[in-house]
This record gives C-alpha cells, sequence and structure tokens, in this order.
C-alpha cells in the first residue's frame, strides 16, 4: 500500500467517526432545512410545465441582466466624463 491510499483511509476513518458522533445535531438540522423548506413559496405554479413554469425567474432574471447592463453604462459614461473634467482640470491630455 502507498502511503497516500493509508493517509486517505486514515481521513475518511476520522470524518466518518466525526460525522457519526455528530449524527444527532446533523440529521436534526436536516429535518429543520426540510421542514423550512416545504413552507417556502417557489416561483412556479407545480402544475405548470415547460417555459409558463418558469415565467416568473425567467422574467427576474431578466430584470436583473437589464439593470446590470444600465448600471454598467451609467457608471462607464460616469467615469469617461470624471476622468475627461478631472484631466481638463490638470492640464493632462486623456485618451481613449
Amino acid at each position: 500500500m502507498d502511503w497516500t491510499t493509508i493517509l486517505y483511509v486514515t481521513l475518511a476513518g476520522v470524518l466518518l467517526g466525526v460525522l457519526l458522533s455528530f449524527r444527532a445535531p446533523i440529521l436534526r438540522f436536516v429535518q429543520e432545512v426540510w421542514l423550512e423548506l416545504k413552507k417556502a413559496s417557489w416561483p412556479w405554479d407545480p402544475k405548470q410545465s415547460g417555459f409558463r413554469r418558469y415565467k416568473e425567474l425567467i422574467d427576474s432574471t431578466l430584470v436583473v441582466i437589464v439593470s446590470s447592463v444600465l448600471l454598467g453604462g451609467y457608471v462607464t459614461f460616469a467615469d469617461w466624463i470624471l476622468r475627461n473634467v478631472v484631466g481638463a482640470l490638470i492640464n493632462v491630455n486623456v485618451s481613449a
């Protein structure tokens, strides 16, 4: 046996021992997460299928993409204006 194999087996045994010693809190956590997920309001109707099922998700994604592009354009424009104004004030030739 190679020493890396022995190391991996030892680490796996230690990890398994830690998981088994904390199994009650881990199981309680998983059960609580499952209960909370059952209470969650998902952005689609489970009876629908196809793209209609994900309409709200697609609409929200498009809003985020459009907002990001607009914000990026605004920041770029403001940067260009400030660069040229500051460059003119300190007499530096700003290219690009």
